[in-house]
C-alpha cells in the first residue's frame, strides 16, 4: 500500500515531578492509543513552531518553550481514511502540572482527542494502552543527551 508522506512534531511535556502529559485517542486502524500533543506541520513550518503551534492549539497552554530534540520517529497508520508514512520530531519541554484551557478542551473532537491526563515514569512504564512512540517510557527515563532516531 502506497502512503503518503506527512511530517509532524510533537512536545514532551514533563512537570516538576517527571510527569508527562499525554491526550489519549480512540481505536482505528491500532487500538487505543496516548500520544504527546502535537500533529502535522503546515507548508514551510519548521519542526519547532509546528510542534509549538499544535500544543497551544490542543492544551491553550502559551508559556511552554520548546527544549532540546528528545527523539526523531517515523511509523505508519491511517488517518482519516488517508494511508501516511509520519516523520516526527519529538522535543522537551518544562512545565506546570495542569489541565488544558476550556477553549482548546472545546475543540479536542476536531483533534479527534478522548481523554488526557499526567502519567508519572512509573505509571507510563506499567502502560497497557499503546503509547506513541513505543518506547516513550525508555526515553524519558534515560533522557539521551543527543536525539535518538526510532
Amino acid at each position: 500500500m502506497e502512503r503518503i508522506p506527512r511530517t509532524a512534531a510533537r512536545l514532551a511535556v514533563l512537570d516538576p515531578e517527571g510527569a508527562v502529559f499525554l491526550f489519549r485517542y480512540p481505536a482505528g486502524e491500532i487500538p487505543v492509543y496516548w500520544a504527546m500533543p502535537g500533529g502535522g506541520l503546515e507548508d514551510g513550518e519548521s519542526y519547532v513552531d509546528g510542534a509549538m503551534r499544535e500544543v497551544v492549539e490542543e492544551t491553550g497552554w502559551t508559556d511552554l518553550t520548546p527544549g532540546p530534540l528528545l527523539c526523531t520517529w517515523e511509523h505508519d497508520f491511517t488517518r482519516q481514511g488517508v494511508p501516511v508514512r509520519q516523520f516526527e520530531h519529538i522535543y522537551l519541554s518544562a512545565g506546570p502540572r495542569r489541565e488544558p484551557t476550556p477553549e482548546a478542551i472545546a475543540r479536542h473532537g476536531e483533534d479527534n482527542i478522548i481523554g488526557w491526563r499526567w502519567w508519572t515514569p512509573a505509571e507510563l512504564a506499567a502502560a497497557t494502552e499503546d503509547l506513541w512512540p513505543p518506547s516513550l517510557p525508555q526515553l524519558l527515563a534515560a533522557l539521551p543527551a543527543q536525539p535518538v532516531h526510532l
